[in-house]
């Protein structure tokens, strides 16, 4: 009986989905008000006066129509931006996606039992794949556990999306296709797809019934590796991947249109459980410097990696692993939840396969043969090129800061995501001599099918601050003071945003809503300051907390001039990825970091200040 009951009371990954709140629309007048105080560091007083007559006018006139028309839309809908938002962020975006969208990040097993080590990279492979195979049981069986703040749950609908999910690209608007079902809803594909050397093979993971042991995933993985090493090497159909979108869905036309072959080898990445990358490179990792192993990750050989693919597995010849994942079907912490999840087992085991060793007679991979001719060849050379002219244009600073972390600035009553938010603030301040606008990730997920909301890191407050700290006339008192003052105004609007109060979302909203009507576009949205300030993408600091476990990740920045900024805490250390583009002479993603590692210093120090 008591097991019977222990058994009924266990949660289920996905079951508040249906008590989930829907997403709320907040006030109008107080995200124009959120929206006015956001754009004050970057104006003088004419412009702030004349974007305030703006604010006015569209409070009182066509905001407050748009905004009925919102909540009519809410009504119908548990998530009012979901499909929107899909569209505007991700789908309709025509830049290639695997550079500029993308998110990549190194797994941290090199911190402990797996240090880079020549000849390692198929065994250790066996093993990561291993414990990812896992974690999709567990998914499928609803094992994976709900995340909660509290008592509260939060929603868990990206997690679907994690495997077996592909996007598609179209004419003018790609498509996210997911096979993925648990097991009471069916049936979900069980295969996987390797890439090596511009080839591509596949096989099942689940043998009689069993999922395949690492011994028999080692056989499988060196049957490919040997094959790959002692034959010309593939086409390199997955470049394709990595092109301009309309082109890469036109290419991809092309190839169907060559042979409908092509098209069922094509479902067959798409629907695969995840890729697992083969690369020939080695590069150089270490717990404090991260840059190489993150560039080789962002922007590594596009022959062996589907652009598209919602989790592309990598790893190195080093024994070395990360992953790069398409940004549209999830966010980041759906792959940090499953990274750190085979880190511990890795961690646990002392990064061994401590079972039997025993392989059975399981099929051997096949080999995804596409036809081809020399316009599709063509194609593939132009991505190539294309993908590896970008991407050498990328500059990317990666350090671990290792003088203090959570644990010192927890003590100091200090938030530290806020700490390390405004220590940015600052660096950019000093680097460029002006306030950055900033986008910082909140996330909505106490909402149904909640994702993201923009925290604009860049406050007066934090100005005010930045300013006293370039002064040498204000004293150290008064600058602690401003200090904590723009820290509460920080932890105050994070707090707003992740209650479903930010404004960006909203403003949005109403500027779709008039797109759809066929209305034309409010002057508030073309009024100099809404891009000036951050507003329709145009953040230069473009950050994300990636949380408070051993994992990393970073993304290009949003804009040519701007920096992308992923960052995590951990008790000793706070570790940091910055991404510029080299080709733009003002930006510089290692003086960023080292100025924010110093900045770190100087926050510190003003809170060992007493004030007599």
């Amino acid at each position: 009986m008591e097991n019977q009951l222990a058994k009924s009371t266990e949660e289920r990954t996905f079951q508040y989905q249906d008590s989930l709140p829907s997403l709320p629309v907040p006030s109008l007048k107080e995200s124009l008000k959120k929206y006015l105080e956001s754009v004050k560091p970057f104006a003088n007083e004419e412009e702030y006066r004349k974007t305030e007559e703006i604010v006015q006018k569209f409070q009182s006139g066509i905001g407050e129509k748009l905004h009925q028309k919102l909540l009519e839309r809410a009504k119908g809908k548990r998530n009012w931006l979901e499909e929107w938002w899909l569209n505007v962020a991700y789908l309709d975006v025509r830049i290639p996606s695997q550079l500029n969208v993308n998110f990549a990040g190194p797994a941290a097993h090199f911190e402990h039992y797996w240090p880079p080590k020549e000849g390692t990279q198929l065994e250790r492979g066996s093993i990561i794949l291993w414990h990812n195979l896992n974690y999709w049981q567990l998914l499928r069986k609803e094992k994976v556990p709900v995340h909660k703040v509290g008592n509260t749950p939060l929603d868990m609908n990206q997690f679907r999306m994690l495997f077996s999910t592909c996007k598609v690209p179209g004419i003018t608007r790609d498509s996210i296709m997911n096979y993925f079902r648990t097991e009471s809803e069916g049936r979900s594909p069980n295969h996987i797809v390797v890439l090596c050397r511009g080839r591509a093979f596949v096989f099942d993971v689940i043998h009689e019934g069993c999922l395949v042991t690492p011994p028999e995933l080692l056989r499988q993985l060196t049957y490919i590796h040997k094959k790959c090493h002692s034959e010309p090497d593939g086409p390199g159909i997955a470049a394709l991947t990595s092109e301009e979108r309309t082109r890469w869905a036109k290419a991809r036309e092309y190839l169907i249109g060559l042979d409908a072959e092509n098209l069922a080898l094509l479902e067959k990445i798409q629907s695969s459980l995840l890729v697992y990358s083969m690369e020939d490179d080695s590069p150089h990792v270490t717990p404090e410097d991260y840059s190489e192993i993150i560039a080789a990750i962002l922007i590594g050989d596009p022959t062996v990696r589907w652009g598209d693919k919602s989790y592309n597995l990598i790893s190195f010849s080093n024994g070395v692993f990360g992953c790069n994942c398409d940004h549209a079907p999830f966010d980041a912490m759906v792959m940090v939840n499953i990274s750190y999840y085979v880190d511990e087992k890795i961690f646990q085991n002392e990064g061994r396969w401590k079972g039997s060793e025993k392989v059975r007679d399981i099929p051997l991979p096949e080999e995804l043969i596409f036809t081809v001719d020399e316009k599709v060849l063509s194609d593939i050379s132009q991505a190539k090129a294309q993908y590896l002219r970008e991407a050498s244009d990328l500059q990317i600073a990666a350090y671990a800061f290792t003088s203090f972390g959570k644990k010192l600035t927890k003590n100091k009553m200090l938030h530290p995501d806020t700490f390390i938010q405004l220590a940015l603030q600052l660096a950019y301040y000093r680097l460029h001599g002006r306030p950055g606008c900033c986008y910082e990730t909140a996330m909505t997920r106490y909402f149904y099918h909640g994702r993201t909301e923009t925290m604009r890191s860049c406050t007066v407050e934090a100005v005010r601050w930045c300013q006293s700290m370039q002064d040498p006339s204000v004293s150290p008192h008064e600058r602690q003071q401003k200090m904590l003052q723009a820290f509460a105004k920080h932890n105050k609007m994070m707090k707003d945003c992740s209650a479903g109060k930010g404004f960006d979302r909203h403003l949005l909203g109403l500027l779709l809503i008039a797109k759809e009507e066929g209305l034309p576009v409010p002057e508030l949205f073309t009024d100099p300051l809404f891009s000036k300030s951050g507003g329709g993408g145009n953040f230069v600091l473009s950050t994300s907390l990636v949380g408070y476990l051993r994992v990393q990740g970073v993304v290009v920045p949003m804009v040519h001039n701007g920096y992308g900024f992923f960052y995590h805490i951990r008790d000793d250390r706070f570790v940091v990825a910055c991404s510029a583009w080299k080709s733009c002479p003002e930006t510089d993603a290692e003086k960023l970091v080292q100025l924010t590692f110093c900045a770190f210093y100087d926050m510190i120090q003003l809170m060992n200040i007493t004030h007599l």
